[in-house]
């Protein structure tokens, strides 16, 4: 591993600091009693209220001014400014403390717990006057500095790829991407408390399932050893909370982690958050209307009222919403009657609008293909996508009134699903051949087609009572109600590709190799890491890079012939 200067240096002082004494990792609490937010909005003067405040966080700014000095420390509510003064911290002769340890071996970065009161400066800023300070833990890398002036951002952590990846220092760095993940966890609590109130359970079902169902996906699949049988992450929970309104709850919900083995993009990750809740005794009319209500309650909870800007979209989220059905929808967006054409024929005028349809997709799959293409991206408005064709919905119950429909809608928002729900279907034996018709699918080619489960239409043949149930993407829901374009970016740790760590020769490989130990730092800064890179080098650029090197790294030897340079890369 190599070192940056930096790295090297904070590395340093914490063994100076050991030296002194102090432990950069203590092991004892520290009594916080006050946030930086508080203070700084509940603070006056007159009142002289914050007297003994004892606050911790990390220094994210210092500036150093002889006997006294400021600096900037955040917590999780915030930043507020510190005043260290040399004599208050250290008022006897020693002054160690101040002009050793504060100046010299703090860095940006580290976590400090300090304790004093607070008071105005001369310019007006709210501060808290420091009595005493303790180092809580000592960073060993440098944070990214991110500037800010007269409202603009300079060199900020804004690569992707590094933020994502590293989303602990895009926390620290970054306040707006905090807020997000708190407005995430405020919209799921919203929800729990709506439930909560009308009396449902809340419950939890099994993530490794030996049959996959409850959904048209690819399952991520393992093993289990002891019991030396296949088993699938789920793709959903459907079938299982059915079972529990089968078992006599009236109303479960359940928000869980869901897994397909499917493709990446700005709205899909392989590993999501879904809410999912089933009411017995209720229809889709039911719940198109509840899901109104679910979704104008969290925008007001989050933004103090019902619209809400995504891009350059207001989404009004009060309702009621307009309802088309798959029909309807893909006649006024492409002009096609699906409902005329035989599933050859709607093969055809798939083709040619230029998609890819191939013989093994049926014509609900068709269908489904032709509305993502000419549909999805119209419904900006909060819409109900009502009444699919019976083969598109195989746990649906067949429309009341329409032949060769069910009764099932999907939500959507911007351009994109977020809610999907259904009268359930409860008819055991009309459960079975939809299994099976889905069976016939997978025999055609169909890798997403369900499987069949023996155990859920066993528990059907008990009776489920009429019920209606939804599942809503949380992940999606939430980069509508934070205006995010990118699923990444309200996922903490969203999946990547595995991280390329440059390979590294060792100093006992670059020793062995003739490399006297203090030019390898230069080697390295010249990107020479490997001993093959070092033999791939020119000798004449390596000599005189070297000789700028010397200076900037302060080596002290003399440098080294250009024969000797032509015998390490040589060797």
């Amino acid at each position: 591993m190599i070192l940056s200067e930096q790295e090297q240096l904070r590395r340093q002082k914490r063994l100076d600091l050991m030296a002194l004494g102090i432990d950069p990792y203590p092991a004892e609490a520290y009594p916080v009693n006050v946030y930086a937010k508080e203070i700084l909005s509940d603070y006056s003067p007159e009142s002289a209220n914050f007297q003994d405040v004892t606050l911790a966080g990390r220094l994210m700014g210092f500036r150093i001014m002889g006997n006294a000095s400021f600096a900037e420390l955040q917590d999780a509510s915030g930043r507020i400014q510190l005043y260290f003064r040399r004599d208050d911290l250290c008022p006897g002769e020693d002054k160690t403390l101040y002009n050793t340890v504060f100046k010299k071996l703090l860095d940006i970065g580290d976590i400090i717990g300090v304790k004093g009161y607070v008071f105005t400066t001369q310019m007006g800023e709210i501060s808290v006057h420091v009595r005493e300070f303790t180092l809580l833990s000592k960073a060993l890398k440098p944070l990214p500095v991110v500037k800010e002036a007269e409202g603009q951002t300079f060199d900020a952590f804004s690569d992707p790829e590094m933020r994502y990846r590293q989303r602990y220092v895009d926390l620290i760095v970054n306040p707006s991407v905090k807020d997000i993940f708190i407005k995430r966890a405020k919209i799921i609590s919203t929800m729990r408390a709506m439930f909560d109130e009308r009396g449902w359970l809340e419950v939890e079902t099994p993530v490794l399932q030996a049959v996959h169902g409850g959904a048209s996906a690819r399952p991520f699949k393992t093993h289990h050893n002891t019991l030396d049988m296949p088993l699938y992450l789920r793709i959903a929970n459907e079938l299982y909370l059915k079972r529990l309104i089968v078992g006599g709850f009236d109303g479960v919900y359940e928000f869980g982690k869901m897994f397909r083995n499917e493709g990446m993009d700005r709205t899909h990750n392989p590993e999501f958050t879904s809410l999912e809740f089933y009411v017995a005794y209720k229809d889709y009319h039911w719940m198109m209307d509840l899901t109104e209500k679910i979704f104008e309650t969290v925008a007001q909870t989050l933004h103090q009222q019902t619209k809400v800007m995504v891009g350059d979209n207001a989404i009004e989220f009060a309702g009621p919403y307009p309802k088309l059905s798959i029909s309807e929808a893909i006649l006024k967006y492409s002009g096609v009657d699906v409902d005329a054409l035989s599933e050859d024929a709607l093969r055809a005028k798939c083709l040619e609008f230029g998609m890819e349809v191939d013989e093994q997709m049926g014509k609900g799959k068709l269908i489904d293909e032709l509305f993502g293409e000419k549909v999805e991206a119209n419904l900006i408005q909060p819409t109900f996508i009502i009444d699919y064709p019976v083969e598109m919905s195989p746990l649906t119950k067949k429309h009341r009134s329409k032949e060769g429909l069910v009764e099932r809608f999907e939500l959507f928002v911007n351009g994109k699903e977020i809610a999907n729900a259904y009268s359930e279907l409860n008819d055991p034996i009309d459960q079975k051949e939809r299994f099976e018709d889905q069976l016939r699918l997978a025999e055609k080619g169909d890798d997403e087609a369900m499987v069949m489960d023996h155990d859920f239409i066993r528990s059907l043949e008990y009776a489920m009572p009429p019920t209606s149930g939804i599942g809503i993407g949380i992940d999606r829901l939430t980069m509508l109600m934070t205006n995010q374009a990118s699923i990444q970016e309200v996922l903490f740790f969203p999946q990547m590709r595995p991280e390329v760590i440059k390979e590294v020769s060792s100093d006992a490989d670059f020793v062995q190799a003739g490399v006297a130990e203090y030019w390898i730092p230069a080697l390295q800064k010249m990107g020479i890491l490997t001993l093959e890179a070092l033999k791939a080098a020119n000798p004449n650029k390596v000599f005189n890079d070297l000789g700028g090197l010397r200076k900037k790294l302060k080596i002290e030897a003399a440098m080294p012939s250009k024969e000797e340079v032509v015998a390490w890369i040589e060797s």
